[in-house]
């Protein structure tokens, strides 16, 4: 199984993830995570990408579909599936992760997207970069990185309707009410 949680920054993909992935036996597989171990450990791959990320810009996705590909085939045999958080992030990505997918006798069975207001966003993102620490959640790059998800990210929802695989969820309310909603769409995908 293949799911992906899809929404714009601070609306709850990574909180849902460790619940979804929890519950259904799936590997959590956060492009974020896996960009911030990679500068974490000062890699050469990180150090490139530090700078994209620190200006709240897209990793080119070349480096992104080899990177989750690689992390993809080392926990295939480990879990039931794999919950993908933060990508794809443009239409391409979602275009090369289905014909990646299907090389390997797989498929999407659901994109979850997360629908929360914009103020709520810019809250969210705020208190989390005043008790995370992370350098990409301070105003300026908040808003840069919401321009860039309305422009570049938004459209893969689109994707996924035309393939049937799209399920709208309310990302307002409390954590368990959201959970609920996406698992009764889950339930309903497979």
């Amino acid at each position: 199984m293949t799911i992906i949680i899809f929404g714009p920054p601070g609306c709850g993909k990574g909180t849902q993830s460790i619940l979804i992935a929890e519950k259904y036996n799936l590997k959590h597989i956060s492009t974020g995570d896996l960009l911030r171990k990679e500068i974490e450990d000062e890699t050469e791959f990180g150090k490139t990408v530090k700078s994209y990320i620190a200006e709240g810009k897209l990793v080119p996705d070349e480096v992104i579909i080899g990177m989750l590909m690689n992390a993809f085939e080392k926990n295939a045999d480990q879990h039931y599936g794999i919950i993908l958080d933060g990508f794809p992030r443009t239409t391409a990505q979602a275009e090369a992760l289905e014909i990646n997918l299907t090389a390997r006798s797989k498929k999407t069975n659901i994109l979850l997207d997360l629908q929360v207001e914009t103020n709520e966003l810019l809250n969210r993102l705020l208190y989390r970069g005043a008790n995370s620490g992370r350098v990409d959640d301070n105003l300026e790059t908040i808003k840069k990185r919401l321009q860039v998800y309305e422009e570049k990210t938004l459209p893969v929802k689109d994707f996924y309707k035309k393939l049937q695989k799209y399920a709208a969820i309310e990302g307002m309310g409390e954590i368990d009410e959201i959970f609920t909603s996406i698992c009764n769409a889950i339930d309903a995908a497979i």
